[in-house]
């Protein structure tokens, strides 16, 4: 299995995709391919993005400024959970009366 997909490559692995849109997708920048000699590469993870981007655009016939506004509240919402992810594994590193703490913090403001 390759690690970079060309353009024939990656409308190939991904059932739903024209090149048409591929270059959409490139050309609104919600798909950051890198450039080469050879031209365009996909990675792994710009395939699976293209999946969900012809997924949203086939169930919600979104225009590209509402594809390109959606998309990027999904990479905000995978990077607070990485952030969300890191807390949780700090503050479990906490001694037990610290976690006690800030979980009756955190019911005080009604977050749990």
């Amino acid at each position: 299995m390759t690690d970079r997909y060309s353009e024939a490559e990656a409308v190939a692995a991904v059932a739903r995709l024209t090149r048409s849109q591929l270059v959409a997708f490139v050309e609104a920048e919600v798909v950051v391919p890198e450039r080469t000699e050879a031209g365009f590469m996909f990675r792994q993870i710009d395939l699976a993005r293209m999946e969900l981007l012809c997924e949203l655009c086939e169930q919600f016939d979104l225009a590209d400024d509402a594809l390109g506004m959606v998309i990027s509240l999904v990479d905000q919402m995978h990077g607070l959970r990485g952030e969300l992810r890191a807390v949780l594994a700090a503050i479990d590193a906490e001694p037990d009366e610290v976690r006690a703490r800030i979980a009756q913090a955190l019911r005080s403001a009604r977050i749990l």
